[in-house]
């Protein structure tokens, strides 16, 4: 697999829950981290994402926004 993206995280599927279009997606990167993806449920079925899988977490994005009160 070759992407532009520079961000690629190597890690194992833990959790895929599904829900009416969209799933999260979580993944374990090691050392404690999990990063968590939204995807479309087609996605999910077309990449055979299940608890165990190896995966990449690809992250390409110019803004990470969190906030609290």
């Amino acid at each position: 697999m070759k992407l532009s993206a520079r961000n690629q995280i190597k890690g194992t599927v833990v959790e895929v829950i599904k829900g009416a279009t969209t799933s999260h997606v979580r993944i374990d990167i090691g050392g404690g981290n999990v990063v968590t993806a939204s995807i479309t449920n087609a996605a999910v079925d077309e990449l055979g994402l299940v608890a165990g899988k190896p995966a990449y977490a690809v992250i390409k994005a110019s803004d990470v926004m969190v906030g609290v009160d």
